[in-house]
């Protein structure tokens, strides 16, 4: 009898023991039903917050003027915004499932210094990619000269610039040595000066010629009304003097309109008779030097002589 109370006392025992497990399992069971139906709510909330974030982040930076024409930095911005608003939700949601984040964050932490030591100079790229598009030194369709290159700005990203040379050559530059050196931009300002130097003889009236080059300027359609047409006289030289004519252009006009004056100041000088000076010699018949004739440049100077002969000779 004894021995059956045992069995009964030890039975009851067992299931009071299972009962405890069974209550524990569904305690836990419950417990990680709750976490778990936390964790999905922060995640959604984390989602939704991102896209809020990323979208205010977007539309704030869109009304300020240094980033108003470029969409590059704003959706940089905004995609930034984005992620890190994600990992901090995803960080969260590990931490109520009873992940130990303090140890993820250092593991990301020693990877994301290992990335950048790796990536050092892609990184440098980047943060001169922001700069230029925060200080805007030049944008897309602009002309520069980038480290003694000289094209058109097709592309620019927080990584590179594409420059279309005049000759249709690709150019890619990382943004950090576009950065780091000297930076011409032949479109940074709303108009262009051309220069035009033209050496004429010393016998030229120059009210004449200053009164040809002006004509010819304001005829010229590629040509500015403001700022004025300017000429004047900028040197004197051994056997000519140079007279300069300045007229400003829209700057994707530089190039046809200095040509297109370079021709028609030629032509107009020719028609007018003014007369380019050109390097000559002139061969003076000398008796006194036995038969022999010096000849002399047009400014005085001796020259390599010539033979002698029947009367005086020049040529020109």
């Amino acid at each position: 009898m004894s021995l059956l109370n045992d069995w009964v006392a030890r039975g009851r025992e067992a299931i009071g023991a299972n009962d405890a497990m069974w209550a524990k399992a569904f305690d836990m069971a419950g417990d990680f039903a709750v976490n778990l139906t936390v964790a999905a709510l922060i995640l959604i909330g984390a989602v939704f917050v991102s896209r809020w974030a990323a979208g205010a982040v977007q539309n704030g930076l869109g009304k300020l003027r240094v980033t108003r024409a470029d969409r590059t930095l704003t959706d940089f911005f905004a995609q930034m915004t984005r992620w890190v608003v994600l990992l901090i939700g995803l960080i969260a949601v590990l931490q109520r499932l009873g992940v130990q984040t303090a140890s993820i964050i250092a593991v990301l932490g020693a990877a994301s210094l290992a990335i950048g030591l790796a990536l050092r100079g892609t990184l440098s790229d980047l943060a001169a990619g922001v700069m230029l598009l925060v200080l805007r030194p030049y944008r897309v369709g602009d002309q520069l000269e980038l480290d003694g290159v000289m094209g058109r700005v097709r592309r620019l990203d927080l990584f590179n610039t594409e420059l279309n040379t005049p000759d249709n050559r690709k150019i890619v530059m990382p943004n950090s040595k576009a950065l780091d050196g000297m930076i011409i931009n032949r479109n940074g300002y709303a108009h262009r000066r051309v220069d035009l130097d033209f050496a004429v003889h010393y016998d030229t009236p120059l009210a004449k010629a200053f009164d040809l080059m002006t004509e010819v300027a304001r005829a010229e359609p590629l040509v500015l009304d403001k700022p004025e047409i300017w000429t004047g006289l900028t040197e004197l030289k051994d056997s000519a003097v140079n007279v300069q004519l300045q007229a400003w252009v829209k700057p994707d006009d530089h190039f046809q309109a200095r040509v297109n004056l370079l021709q028609a100041v030629k032509e107009a000088f020719d028609a007018a008779g003014i007369l380019f000076p050109y390097p000559h010699q002139v061969a003076v018949h000398d008796d006194s030097k036995l038969g022999k004739s010096a000849t002399v440049s047009r400014t005085g100077r001796p020259a390599r002589r010539k033979p002698a002969g029947d009367g005086a000779r020049a040529r020109h």
